[in-house]
This record gives C-alpha cells, structure tokens and sequence, in this order.
C-alpha cells in the first residue's frame, strides 16, 4: 500500500470513529420501511456466496423487504472503510455494514456511531458464543455488534503436488520456522515458486508478519502486545523480523499485482506452493474446484498451534440508520444455526456458537472449530481488532517500513510512534 492509500484509510477511519462523538441519537427501531442497506467488502467468489446467504435467508424471512448489497470491492474493507467514512459524514449511513471485532466495533460503539444490539443478542445466543469473541463485542457492558463467524489467521496452506515434486513432506503439527524456510528454499531449487502472497492487498503481507511475529512471543507474548508491554527492539521481535525477511526472499515475484484471492487462486492452480493467510483462502480454494487432501492441504503456521488467532467480521446497525427495524432483524438473522452453517460452509471460517451444528461441514473446518473451542483465541492486530485504529496504521507502517528497508530499528521506531499515537485520546 502507498503511502498515500495509507494515509487515505487512516484519515477515514479517523472519520469513521469521529462521527457521532456527541452521541447520535437512533432513529426508532420500530418504523416499519420496505427496504434495507447492507454495506460489506466481500465481493470475491467465496465470499460472495456466503454474504448471498445471509442476504437470502433475511430475504426468506421478510420477502416485502428490498434488499440493496452495497458491497465495495477492496481486501480488509480497504475501499470500503473510505466509503464509509464519506457516507458517515454526510449523514447517509448505511443501514447495516461489515467490520471486525474488538477495537473496530468497540470504537463505533464509543462514538454513538452504531446501536445497541442487545435486543436481538438475545441471553441464548450470548451464552452459547465463544466467550472472548462474545467479550471482544462490548462497550460500557453492553454488544455492538453480530459476528458472522471466525477465521482463523495463523494457517500455512500448501499445493501437495508442488511440495511432493520438490521432496518436502507436507507439514505436520510440530512443523517449525527452521523448517519451513528450509522448504521454501527446495521448493525453489525445484524450479516452482515458493511462496504464494497477494500482497495488492496489504493486509497479506502484515498477517504473514502477525504469524510470524506469534510463532516467535507465543501467546504470553501477545497479552504483553496488546497491554502495550511489548519491547519492539527485543531479541524475540528482531528474531521475528529475520525470519519474516528469509519469508520474503521466496514471495512470488508477482507478488504487489495479485490480490490475496488471485494469489490463492494461483496456489490452487499449482502456480507457487505455500500461501500463509487466514482462512478465507480454504472458502476461495474450494471455489477454485480444489480437493482438500488431494490438491491441497493446510496446517497451523509454524510454531502457532496451540492458538487460534481470530479474524471475526461482524455487522453493526446505525443509529441513524434509515431501516432501523429491518437492520436489527437482518442482525437477529444472522445467529440462526441454519444461516450460521450455510455462510460458514461458504466462507471458510467457523461459527462462534456452540449450539450449531457442524457435521456438515468439511473435514478442515470442524478441525479449525475444535481448535476454537479448545486453544487460546487472540484478536488479530492486522485487522484491527486487539489494538486503535492508530496503532493498526502504525503496525502496517512498520511492516511497510521492514519490507523495504529491512531494518529492525526503522521498524521499531514506526511502532513506538504508533504506540505513543495509541496513547493520544481519540475525540
């Protein structure tokens, strides 16, 4: 991302978060309208279908109501967080739009920019939620938001023919950063590409830092992140960095023109071996016509087993949204255990509800919901939801920063400043 595009979404999430500060005042739930607003950024072929599932069981349930998907194209809601944030100021909300969990949904809660959602977070649904994803929706004790369901970041995806011809066996749970570096430089010397990256879209590269990163301070390491007790010049952090760099030494060197579902795409098609991404890439692999366990297979990235390092979207209601009846029951959909199986089949990831159930579901993703309900759950930095919106921008500048310079004091240095901006109170 330039720094420009950068500095675009920065000054819209700004934006975003700042309108409404005085406190908006919801427009009454119970107006009956004809039509509902849903603002997303899921416009590639899996995430397409799953968003076409919510929109038709809501359709289903309310067959008077029009329906208008307003998704933007854009990775991570690049391009759709700018739209947002204009809509924002003008005061033409949408009625409902996608974000992430944690920070993102606690930040618009903050601001009077979206609604209360207990009225349709009913107590069954709340206590059959995944506890820290239920925690990670709150602000002043009350949930802002619905999650659709969790991905889970810290994945090594791999094309089994690639890695055979290569001679790397496929990895294993006690796959390590040594090895894998090891591999990528086989797969090379075999004449494939070794690592797949989608890196138009940025938040590919900070994810494969972000795993990196995880698999180097462990899940104690990433309390004392998001607690802002981190030493950025620390031996872990530098050892990290290097690893990240070795990484990047075997990317795709089309790497800055494909974006992250282009770049699967490839890894399905046997066009590079190993994609490190979340899993929204199994939802894009199976859209691919590719056969889990045949074509292709998946592991936890090396030395990040023992967590499961989430990517939650949720959907937040305006207060001033136009349809506010119809945006709080397109909420209440969404938490229905049929829907919840047919998104998650779609997308990739998994529900966050205990009382769904999964059987249906492919062999990868009842592995990734075990792993759900049994490890540590961590909010991803990249996606904005364990830190400030501030400090994300700040931690996609030093990984920006490392890339190009590969030094682990510049790098240090951007993130220092993103933590003294995370410090700053945000009016």
């Amino acid at each position: 991302m330039s720094a420009r595009s950068r500095a675009a979404v920065a000054v819209a999430l700004s934006m975003t978060l700042a309108v409404g500060a005085c406190g908006d005042k919801p427009t009454s739930a119970t107006k009956n309208t004809s039509k509902l607003e849903v603002m997303s950024w899921w416009t590639s072929g899996s995430e397409a279908a799953a968003l076409n599932t919510l929109l038709t069981a809501f359709q289903q349930a309310n067959p008077s109501i029009e329906t208008v998907n307003a998704a933007v194209a854009g990775g991570a809601g690049s391009q759709a967080i700018v739209e947002l944030a204009k809509r924002l100021q003008a005061g033409n909300p949408p009625d409902v739009w996608q974000t992430f969990t944690g920070k993102s949904v606690q930040g618009y809660a903050a601001r009077g920019t979206v609604r209360d959602v207990s009225s349709v977070l009913t107590s069954d649904v709340s206590a059959a939620m995944q506890p820290t994803i239920r925690q990670s929706l709150n602000h002043g004790g009350k949930p802002y938001g619905i999650p659709t369901g969790a991905h889970r970041s810290n994945v090594l995806w791999f094309n089994m023919g690639l890695l055979k011809k290569a001679g790397v066996a496929a990895p294993t749970a006690d796959y390590t950063v040594a090895a894998f570096l090891g591999d990528l430089q086989k797969v090379e010397a075999s004449g494939a590409t070794a690592l797949c990256l989608g890196a138009k879209d940025p938040f590919t590269t900070a994810e494969l830092f972000e795993n990196t990163l995880l698999s180097t301070i462990g899940t104690s390491g990433w309390k004392d992140m998001t607690n802002d007790r981190l030493d950025w010049r620390s031996a872990k952090v530098r050892s990290a960095l290097r690893s990240f760099g070795g990484m990047l030494s075997y990317a795709d060197p089309d790497a800055n023109a494909l974006t992250w579902d282009a770049a699967t795409k490839k890894l399905a098609s046997g066009g590079c071996a190993f994609e490190s991404v979340n899993d929204s890439a199994y939802g894009e692999l199976i859209a691919a016509g590719a056969r889990e366990g045949t074509e292709f297979g998946s592991a936890a990235f090396p030395g990040t087993g023992g967590s499961f390092l989430a990517v939650v979207d949720v959907f937040v209601a305006a207060t001033k949204a136009k349809n506010a009846k119809n945006a709080l029951a397109f909420l209440g959909g969404i938490s229905t255990p049929s829907t919840q199986v047919a998104f998650n089949k779609a997308k990739g990831s998994v529900p966050v509800l205990r009382n769904v159930d999964i059987s249906s579901l492919p062999a990868y993703q009842q592995q990734a919901s075990k792993t759900l309900w049994s490890s540590p759950v961590l909010l991803s930095v990249a996606h904005g939801e364990a830190m400030s919106p501030a400090f994300q921008e700040g931690f996609y500048d030093a990984v920006s920063t490392y890339v190009r310079t590969r030094s682990p004091d510049a790098f240090a240095d951007d993130l220092r400043n993103a933590v003294a901006n995370d410090r700053i109170p945000q009016r």
